[in-house]
């Protein structure tokens, strides 16, 4: 695991733009206690250096007509290959896969899958999932509630 060469301000800093990205410079150097000039410096060597990966909103997915998770569990034949890297640049790149993970266990990855409703997940399922020739098996467990999600990263280990 890389070492994480964070001083006590970068860690203030990236713990405000966790709590809140739409913080203006000014606003964000004042929270932190440094001028404007230097903290926008350290803003841009934290984004250049790949500890801030970038800036989004974080969305109401029932809001937004995106009312069904599923977690699924899935196995592929083979895994140390061209065809297993092809089939996580395939899924990584399908819009309703929020989130891919390799894991250790029964699956091979878990993926969190976001879509409208029931129908749309059988379709994702159907077309596109089923239909990668890697793909052995698929176990789905269907969220009935989520209680949190996109939560900032606990950065408790830093301090």
């Amino acid at each position: 695991m890389p070492k994480c060469e964070l001083d006590a301000i970068d860690r203030r800093i990236v713990t405000e733009l966790q709590a809140n990205a739409r913080l203006s410079n000014i606003e964000l150097a004042d929270k932190i206690g440094l001028s404007p000039s230097p903290c926008l410096r350290r803003v841009r060597r934290l984004e250049r250096d790949g500890y801030i990966d970038g800036y989004r909103a974080s969305l109401r997915r029932g809001r937004l007509g995106l009312g069904f998770s599923a977690l699924l569990g899935v196995k592929i034949n083979g895994h140390a290959n061209d065809q297993a890297l092809g089939f996580e640049r395939t899924v990584v790149a399908m819009p309703e896969v929020v989130a891919c993970h390799l894991v250790s266990g029964e699956a091979d990855y878990l993926l969190e899958i976001v879509v409208p409703e029931l129908e749309d997940y059988q379709r994702f399922l159907v077309d596109k999932l089923l239909n990668l020739p890697i793909v052995r098996e698929v176990r789905s467990s269907i969220a009935i509630q989520t209680l949190k999600a996109g939560a900032p990263l606990p950065l408790a280990h830093l301090l």
